[in-house]
Formats: C-alpha cells, structure tokens, sequence
C-alpha cells in the first residue's frame, strides 16, 4: 500500500512522490496536478506562476550564505504516461496510482508507476519545503504535456527565467549524467477503404497478441524487444498469403512513445480452410515465441474462434497496408558514429487502427541528427504513400547538443566521484525525448544537465524504482545544490 511508501528513505522524497501520485496526471489533462501544483507553492508562501499553456514555476530564494551563486532552474514534468495490463481494472483519470514495495523496487500494481518523472517532481517539491537543505536562488519549472508532444516546453516563452543552469531531473540510470538527446517527429499515416460484406463461406475468427514486456520507445529501442503490431501483421500476412485471409478490424499498440505490448484483429477465412489455417498459425505462433523467448518469454498469441464479421476490408487495400507494415521499419535505423553504443536513429510503430472503413497507422521517429531524422521518416511516409495512404508529420521537436565544456558537468563528475567511491559516472546522450533541447531554443545561453534515479520498464506496467537507487541520487542531489558555481 502507499503507507509503506512513505516509510521509505530518504522519506521526504518518497513523501511526496506519495503525495503526487495520488493526483490524476495523463498528458493533456493535467488540470489537476497544475492546481495541486500551485496549491502547493502557495502554501509555501513562494512565488508561484502558472504561464499560458499551463507550466507552473514557484520561485525559491536561496538559502543563507549561498546568495553569491548562479540560479537554477530545477525540471521536471507533471505529466505521466498511463498503461496497464490488459486484465487490470483501472481508471487513470480518477485514481491514484496504486504503489507497492517489491524488495528494493516500487512499483504499481497493474499500471505504469509514474516515476517518470514523478521522483523529479517529488525531488523538486522536497527542496523546496526544506528549511534545512542549502541551495541557491531556485526556479523551480514544472512542464506538461512531455509525454504526448512536449507542448509545455515548447510553448515556455523566453524571459519568464533568469536561472544560468538547469538541472533536468529525467534521467532513469544513476550512474548517467546526461548531456544530449534525441529529436523526434510523429509520422501519421491515414487513407479510407471501401468495406465489403463478408461472404457466407466464411468464419470469423480472433487474434490476439498480448504479454509483451512494452517498454520506452526511445530508451529501449534497441533491446530487441517485440512490437504486438509487427507480430500481428506477420499473422496477418502469413494468413492472408495461405489462406486468402480477409482482415474486418485491428487494433494495436497505445502511446506513441511506448513499445507495443498488445494487438488484437478480427478476421475471416474460409471454412474449408479452417483446420489447415488453424495448424499454420500454430506453428507461426511457436516460431515467433522461439525468436523472442529470450526477451518476450510471456508471449502469448491466441486464436480464438468468434462470430463472422458482417464486413471485411476492400482486398486491394488490405494487401497493400499489410505490405507497407511489414515494410514499414521498426527499431534501430542508424547506430551513431561519434558517441559509442547511442542509438542515433530509430522508429517505433506504436499504433494501428483499422475500422470502419478508416486506417490510422501512428509511429515515432527519433533521432539526434535532424538529416537523419528526416531520411528515416521520409522512407515511412514513402512506403505508407505507396499503399494510398496520406502521411502527416506533426509534434517535430529538436534535440539536445551535447556541451562537453559545461560549467555544471565539471562540478557533477567529480562531485560524483567523490560520493561514489572513485566510480566514474557515465557521461553520454541518451536517445529519449528529454525538454533540454526544446528549452535551449528560447533559453540558448542556459548550461543544462539531466541526471536521476534507476527507473526500469518506463512507459509500461512493469515500470519500477530502486529504493537504494532513490537514496543515492537524493544525496547526490544535496551536494550538487551546495556546490553550484558562483556568479
């Protein structure tokens, strides 16, 4: 339960991380978190402001004797990521997250846990209550909205802060410093069909494809692990190219953002072919678990025998988006030449809608070249175009350059060191979305870094944080704000 949350150390943290996740927070309905947000600046009696799109800043002078140093813009977003597993009741626009203790994790009990980036929130809100901490002049800048499109960084004017050095608290390795990111362009491929009814010489059957881990589409684009909407379409292929397959809807995958962990499809297929059918999708079925039981040891497809379909999809239409997802890249496109093990480049198709007569196929292309960026979505909208359908780019956003001569990264890497017996810290660019970059486009003159706890399974119902993790980077925390540099 939440109460042995709060029993956690460092427990002014954990506290309110308590606090916040009791708070329905989805992006773009954040009304919620901004007043508890605000509520909680005024109670403080600090300055609180809340700008046209909806970010709050409450502003915190510094603590005695630490007048002289540089101001800080201390990060975070509101906004969290909402899954859960497909057997797991839950309503995220009116309930609090569900926290649980697991050895030295936290996690929620059928959802996504919320520590991304609710521990930077948390982290903030705990320095700014403290009367003990010592820390310079704060700007404390609460963005919304990162998850789904990053409006809240985008739509933070410039002037609004005076801080020379932001710390983003969205970083989920505790030995990374982050000093770089990914960019990244929602590629959205759409056209209508003609639907057909369904001829009486067939049955309808349901797949399903479930268990997958899911995971953060940026941070763990490379560990191989499954997309549902991949698999389902190799079902689809596979059945359409055997059996003359007719699919009558889909429907796969969630956020942008988050590895698919769930498609399912309603099709048709001629009764004289049932029992072949059935015995080749059987073997498909085992196929594909063997190539991914190391990382998707749940898999789980099912086909389940249901009432025929009324209607099916236009023939000429479902060849031809079948072939596009199958030639639609999924994962890794580039690797980067400079930075070693960094993926530069990738795609996630995180969802496919396919109903009614309309097809919607959603993917997220990321990169920390723009070129790049743009060649990888530019062969996506060729190859959905060569099927009829339409492709719009939409929510671009640029990435973050790193600056290996920063300011704040000479003091954290040793400071670092220090605390962690000689460890030296990983210093790198990740390839997730975080708001430096965006912020850096009104704000170009301001020395940024990103740095936080261990934070497993983001974006899906498997998301955890370290509890020792939590206390290390708390420390960490307290020694960065006492060593920031002077003006």
């Amino acid at each position: 339960m939440n109460s042995e949350i709060r029993q956690l150390e460092p427990t002014e943290l954990w506290n309110k991380f308590a606090d916040l996740n009791a708070v329905p927070r989805p992006s773009k309905k954040e009304e919620r978190v901004i007043k508890f947000m605000k509520d909680f600046g005024a109670k403080l009696g600090l300055e609180t402001i809340e700008d046209e799109v909806g970010n709050v800043i409450i502003k915190k002078p510094a603590t005695s004797g630490m007048e002289d140093r540089k101001t800080i813009v201390m990060q975070s977003h509101l906004d969290m990521v909402h899954q859960k597993n497909n057997d797991t009741t839950f309503d995220f626009d009116a309930q609090g997250i569900e926290m649980y203790v697991d050895g030295d994790w936290v996690r929620a009990k059928g959802t996504t846990l919320g520590a991304d980036n609710g521990l930077g929130v948390a982290t903030i809100m705990a320095v700014l209550e403290s009367d003990s901490i010592a820390h310079p002049a704060i700007e404390a800048l609460f963005t919304i909205d990162e998850e789904t499109g990053m409006t809240g960084a985008m739509g933070l004017k410039g002037g609004l802060l005076k801080g020379e050095i932001l710390l983003n608290l969205d970083t989920e390795e505790d030995d990374e410093i982050g000093v770089g990111c990914a960019g990244g362009v929602d590629v959205t491929a759409t056209r209508t069909y003609n639907l057909e009814d369904t001829p009486e010489t067939k049955i309808g059957y349901h797949l399903i494809v479930k268990g997958l881990q899911g995971g953060h589409s940026g941070m763990q684009i490379h560990e191989g692990l499954g997309n549902a909407n991949k698999i389902m379409n190799r079902l689809l292929f596979d059945g359409f190219e055997n059996f003359g397959l007719r699919i009558s809807e889909i429907d796969g995958g969630s956020l942008r953002n988050a590895i698919p962990r769930e498609s399912q499809a309603i099709v048709a297929i001629d009764a004289v072919h049932e029992a072949s059918f059935l015995s080749e999708i059987k073997d498909l079925a085992t196929e594909i678990k063997a190539e991914y039981k190391t990382m998707e040891p749940e898999m789980v497809i099912e086909v389940l025998k249901t009432e025929t379909p009324e209607q099916i999809m236009d023939l000429g239409v479902q060849e031809g988006v079948t072939r596009a997802i199958y030639a639609a890249l999924n994962g890794v496109y580039r690797m980067s030449a400079d930075i070693p093990d960094l993926v530069e480049t990738s795609n996630n198709i995180a969802r496919v809608i396919i109903k009614d007569g309309t097809i919607k196929i959603g993917c997220l292309t990321r990169s920390s070249v723009e070129s790049s960026k743009w060649d990888l979505a530019n062969m996506l909208r060729a190859t959905f175009e060569l099927t009829g359908c339409e492709v719009e780019f939409s929510g671009d956003y640029p990435g973050w350059k790193p600056n290996m001569d920063s300011d704040i990264l000479k003091v954290m890497v040793p400071l670092y060191k220090e605390l962690n017996n000689g460890e030296e810290p990983h210093v790198a660019a990740c390839h997730a979305g975080l708001e430096c970059g965006i912020l850096g486009t009104n704000y170009p003159e301001m020395d940024m870094i990103s740095f936080g706890p261990n934070i497993k399974g983001a974006h899906s119902p498997d998301e955890r944080a370290q509890i020792s993790s939590a206390q290390k980077y708390w420390n960490y925390v307290l020694e960065i704000l006492k060593h920031i540099p002077k003006r």
